[in-house]
C-alpha cells in the first residue's frame, strides 16, 4: 500500500525519529509532490527532516499534471497540501498524510481518506512498534512544537489503553 504525503507528518516524524513508521505503515512507498519535497528538503537544508527525507530510498517525487486544480485549491489551502491531495487523486491513491485541518476537510470532500502524525503513532503503537504513544505525543509536543489538543492527546492514549 502507497500513501501521499504532505510535509508536516514527515517533518514531524523525522523530530521525533520515527520517519521509518511510514514505510513500516506503507511498505509500497510514500509520495510526495514537488512542493514537498521543496519545503522539506531543499529549502529546509539543517532543519530536521531535510536529510532524512532526502535518503529515505522509498520516498518518490512525483509531478503533479492537474495544475488548475492545485491553483484552486491553494486559495484555502498551502502549495504543498495542494499539491499533494492533487497527487493522490491523480495516482489513485486513497490516503493522503495531512495534520492540517482545513486540508483534511478538502480531502474528505474529495473521497480521501486521511491520516495525520498522531494517527500513525497510533497504528504504531497498536502494531507493537513503539512501546510508549504517550512519550511519542510529549515529543511531537515539546520537541517538535506540534499543537496538539488536550482532547486529542486524552482520546489518542485512550485509543490504545493509555490512560491519563
Amino acid at each position: 500500500m502507497k500513501a501521499v504525503s504532505n510535509s508536516s507528518v514527515l517533518i514531524s516524524l523525522s523530530i521525533i525519529g520515527q520517519l521509518d513508521l511510514l514505510h513500516k505503515r506503507f511498505p509500497d512507498g510514500i509520495l510526495i509532490p514537488a512542493a514537498v519535497w521543496h519545503e522539506v528538503v531543499e529549502s529546509a537544508q539543517g532543519r530536521s527532516g531535510a536529510k532524512s527525507v532526502a535518503a529515505a530510498h522509498w520516498i518518490k517525487v512525483m509531478s503533479i499534471a492537474d495544475t488548475d486544480l492545485v491553483t484552486m485549491l491553494k486559495t484555502s489551502l498551502d502549495t504543498g497540501e495542494a499539491e499533494a491531495i492533487v497527487l493522490a487523486r491523480e495516482q489513485n491513491i486513497a490516503i493522503v498524510l495531512l495534520d492540517e485541518k482545513d486540508a483534511r476537510k478538502v480531502a474528505k470532500k474529495l473521497g480521501l481518506s486521511v491520516l495525520g502524525v498522531v494517527g500513525v503513532l497510533i497504528w504504531a503503537k497498536r502494531a507493537g512498534i513503539i512501546d510508549d504513544l504517550r512519550s511519542q505525543l510529549d515529543a511531537l509536543q515539546q520537541q517538535g512544537g506540534f499543537r496538539l489538543s488536550r482532547a486529542l492527546y486524552l482520546e489518542a492514549l485512550a485509543a490504545v489503553g493509555e490512560y491519563e
